[in-house]
């Protein structure tokens, strides 16, 4: 588990040092450049710093350790950082759209050329970005690493989107000057429509949903595999921060005692913690086979 956390916070620095740097650029860029897009884009970057920050604060929180207030730990603070990030991700929308608009209304100069290339370099190093945090998503199963990931993919479709805006304003001259702008609105729309894929799953961790079939089947799997367990029941899995915990019902011989029943339980435990690193503990409700309607 500690090399998951460090993982995660490694990728979290990550996702801040090159955020503050692409902002920056953009800014500079856009300014120099006469290009709006870019700023607005500056402005989406900006935000990702303050978000990458709140991402690394609640890796930290949520992989403390369980204590006597939080027997089963403080995973549970993860999605609610993901519900903040999230919130980032729409108040970049907002702005970027809002500002879109007025820019649109205000007639200006056509972007520098040099923009395009800058534009250029961002989008490849964004989507390098995504594709790292992303990937150390997936192996933490963190849900805010993986909203700072899409934060990534979100700057990097705005920037494209200003690429493309930007080449149709040079290449078609006098009259397109905005054009760079009306990309940046319909960017805006799809960044908010990312927030909603990475709210979705957040909230089902919330509310305890039913979304882990893969490691159901890895459990169930590795408790019929005991020769003691006659059948496994109920199987409910709770998603906290990085970890998963276990709630199982194994059937075992009506004729055998509490004793042998109780270690049982704990023998499949101790597979399924072996065998399952991800998971933090496991519950096990014994029943006999004569009582469990299969």
């Amino acid at each position: 588990m500690s090399q998951a956390k460090e993982q995660a916070i490694k990728a979290s620095y990550f996702s801040i040092i090159g955020n503050v740097l692409l902002a920056a650029a953009k800014f500079i860029t856009g300014i120099f450049g006469n290009s709006y897009a870019l700023i607005a884009d500056g402005i989406e970057s900006t935000t990702d710093v303050f978000s990458s920050i709140l991402v690394l604060f609640g890796l930290k929180y949520s992989t403390r350790p369980p204590d006597k207030n939080h027997p089963y730990g403080h995973g549970r603070a993860e999605p609610l950082i993901t519900f903040m990030v999230v919130g980032f991700l729409i108040i970049s929308a907002t702005i970027i759209a809002y500002e879109s608009i007025e820019n649109i209304r205000t007639p200006h100069e056509i972007p520098e050329p040099f923009t395009l290339i800058v534009l250029a370099a961002i989008v490849i190093i964004k989507e390098v970005f995504y594709r790292f945090i992303s990937k150390k998503s997936e192996e933490t199963s963190s849900s805010v690493l993986k909203a700072d990931a899409w934060h990534h993919r979100s700057d990097a479709i705005t920037s494209l989107m200003a690429f493309i805006g930007i080449s149709i304003a040079l290449f078609l001259g006098k009259g397109y000057e905005n054009a760079d702008d009306w990309a940046a609105l319909f960017a805006s729309g799809f960044i908010l429509y990312n927030a909603y894929l990475i709210l979705r799953p957040a909230l089902g961790e919330i509310m305890d949903e039913h979304m882990h079939p893969v490691i159901e089947s890895k459990v169930r799997d590795i408790a019929n595999s005991h020769q003691g367990v006659v059948e496994t029941e109920k199987c409910f899995i709770r998603k906290t921060g990085m970890t998963y915990h276990v709630d199982l019902h194994i059937a075992v011989s009506a004729d055998i005692t509490v004793k042998e029943g109780h270690d049982i339980a704990h023998e499949v435990k101790d597979q399924i913690l072996e065998q399952l690193p991800e998971i933090a503990n496991v519950l096990i409700h014994v029943e006999p086979d004569d009582e469990l309607d299969l």
